[in-house]
């Protein structure tokens, strides 16, 4: 048999590079996807250079024709990972901008409409496809300024659910990985537009939050249950969140284990 392939979006950094690395260890082909190309192929030539089966294509998941040409260069496909989206500021939602929330929806919900949409038949011919989207425990509720984010991934969360609910009859899962806090290198950076302080401040005191290869774990054991197996949902949070506004901080200068 071919090698399966694993197609990941927002693969240039954060939980989609880490998935990615562990999908291509779990002996998949990984086709990775993101708007910095210089970023996705060198993630490629690592895993190359590591015996793995890897290639890069730059994609904007927000522009429909360019995802409708990806997916005709395909020859096939087995895993489809949603996994680029974001979010951006903080503000109340009487002061959002709604260029923000606009923003994050394209993203969020449009741009796993649109892979999903382009990539289905190609997963429904592989006999055992499966569509993963990562969204946000923002997607099973809400904080203060987390209007605009909240919105898309609950978004994003009934797009999952209603699909699993229409190709219930065909050969493909549709699993949804909600995580929580998790310190990447970007995601509260670019949430602050670049504020780095602001951005560190989200995770102080807080002993051990997530990891992308925390959440990439998760990502491919759900991906590698036997294909009967469908993981609907799956939350996780670190041990200190206990909910989106419930967080216990060490005081400055000590972090509990």
């Amino acid at each position: 048999m071919s090698t399966p392939i694993a197609v990941v979006t927002g693969a240039s950094s954060g939980i989609g590079a880490a998935t990615a690395r562990r999908l291509a260890a779990a002996g998949y082909r990984v086709v990775l996807t993101a708007r910095r190309r210089d970023r996705i192929e060198a993630l490629a030539d690592e895993l190359r250079t590591a015996g793995r089966e890897a290639e890069a294509h730059p994609l904007d998941v927000t522009d429909r024709a360019a995802v409708d040409a990806f997916a005709g260069s395909l020859d096939r496909c087995d895993v489809l990972v949603n996994n680029a989206g974001g979010a951006i500021g903080l503000e109340p939602v009487a002061d959002g901008d709604p260029a923000d929330w606009r923003a994050m929806y394209e993203v969020n919900v449009l741009g796993v409409l649109n892979l999903t949409q382009a990539l289905l038949p190609a997963l429904i011919a592989s006999g055992a496809g499966t569509v993963l989207v990562v969204t946000s425990t923002a997607g099973h509720g809400t904080y203060e300024g987390g209007g605009g984010y909240a919105a898309a991934k609950h978004g994003a969360h009934v797009l999952a659910n209603t699909l699993r609910l229409e190709i219930v009859d065909q050969p493909v899962r549709v699993i949804e990985i909600a995580p929580g806090m998790v310190h990447t290198e970007e995601f509260s950076l670019t949430r602050f537009r670049g504020d780095a302080e602001r951005a560190a401040a989200v995770y102080e005191g807080v002993a051990e939050p997530l990891t992308a290869d925390d959440v990439a774990d998760t990502i491919v054991w759900a991906i590698t249950r036997p294909p009967h197996v469908n993981v609907d949902l799956l939350v996780l949070r670190p041990r200190a969140q206990a909910s989106n506004s419930k967080v216990h901080r060490a005081p400055v200068g000590r972090s509990d284990s």
